[in-house]
C-alpha cells in the first residue's frame, strides 16, 4: 500500500470511502452526483479540496481531504482536514500517521502554520490517534443550517 494524490480515475471509490465514513460517524449520506461535485472541487484549474488516498493494485483503503481557509482571528490561512477514513482493515497500520504527515508537509508548502479538524465526540479510536499526535482540541458544537 501506499499514498498518493487522488486520481479521476479514482472518483466512484472515494463515493463509496465517503459513504463508508459517513456510516462510521452514523451520518445519512446520498451518493447522487458526489462524483460530478467532487472531480469538479479536486480537479479544477482552481481546487477547492485536496486529496490523498490509500492504494494498493488500483483499490482504495483510505483517503485524507482538506481544504485551505482563512482565520479572521489568526489573520492567517490554515489548512482544514475536513476528512480522514481508513477502511477497518487500514488502520493501526500508520497510514492514518502517514496521511496526517503528508498533510503538514503540504500545509508547510501553502504557508499554512496550522491544520484544524473536528471529530465526532464518540469517536474514541479517532480522539486516541489524535491525542498520540499531540494535537490539542477546544470544546465546540459544530451547527449546521440549510439555505
Amino acid at each position: 500500500m501506499h499514498i498518493r494524490k487522488v486520481q479521476p480515475d479514482d472518483i466512484p471509490q472515494l463515493v463509496t470511502l465517503c459513504e463508508l465514513h459517513a456510516a462510521y460517524e452514523k451520518a445519512d449520506f446520498d451518493p447522487s452526483g458526489k462524483a460530478e461535485k467532487l472531480s469538479k472541487a479536486i480537479f479544477s484549474s482552481d481546487p477547492q479540496v485536496f486529496c490523498w488516498v490509500i492504494v494498493k493494485d488500483k483499490v482504495l483503503y483510505g483517503y485524507l481531504s482538506a481544504t485551505h481557509e482563512f482565520s479572521t482571528w489568526d489573520a492567517d490561512f490554515f489548512m482544514h482536514m475536513d476528512c480522514l477514513y481508513l477502511k477497518p482493515e487500514t488502520r493501526g497500520k500508520g497510514f492514518g500517521y502517514q496521511l496526517i504527515l503528508v498533510l503538514k508537509a503540504f500545509a508547510r508548502a501553502k504557508g499554512c502554520p496550522l491544520i484544524q479538524w473536528q471529530t465526532p465526540v464518540d469517536n474514541e479510536s479517532g480522539i486516541a490517534f489524535y491525542e498520540k499526535l499531540a494535537a490539542q482540541w477546544k470544546a465546540k458544537r459544530r451547527y449546521y443550517l440549510s439555505v
